[in-house]
């Protein structure tokens, strides 16, 4: 079994960062695919970022590129994403998945591993 523990949520104003981290611990590799997806209050679970199990290969949703980024340290097993530049509509809760496999997706039928997710909110 997996285990995907996400943390960094919190409230910020708009404009300002926050950073969320992932750290997975059981049986899992290293290297495998992560994703961080959000889904904010009557709507679906959606995209956020990706990054391969190097770390070489990432992907973004258009709504986060250039303010969002996703970087891992496979010695800690924990992936990060850095948001700058938050708006209201950031405010969601976010999740962190992994899949069985070192390739990136935007699909989240792809991942088979969740965490249970960190509130983020942000204020106009």
């Amino acid at each position: 079994q997996v285990q995907l523990v996400e943390s960094g949520g919190g409230l910020v104003q708009a404009g300002g960062s926050l950073r969320l981290w992932c750290e997975a611990s059981g049986r899992t590799s290293s290297s495998s695919a992560r994703g961080w997806f959000r889904q904010a209050p009557g709507k679906e679970r959606e995209f956020v970022a990706a990054i391969s199990g190097s770390g070489s290969s990432t992907i973004y949703a258009d709504s986060v590129k250039g303010r969002f980024t996703i970087s891992r340290d496979n010695a800690k097993n924990t992936v990060y994403l850095q948001m700058n530049s938050l708006k209201p509509e950031d405010t969601a809760v976010y999740y962190c998945a992994a899949r069985p496999t070192v390739f990136t997706s935007k699909d989240s039928r792809q991942y088979n591993y969740w965490g249970q997710g960190t509130q983020v909110t942000v204020s106009s």
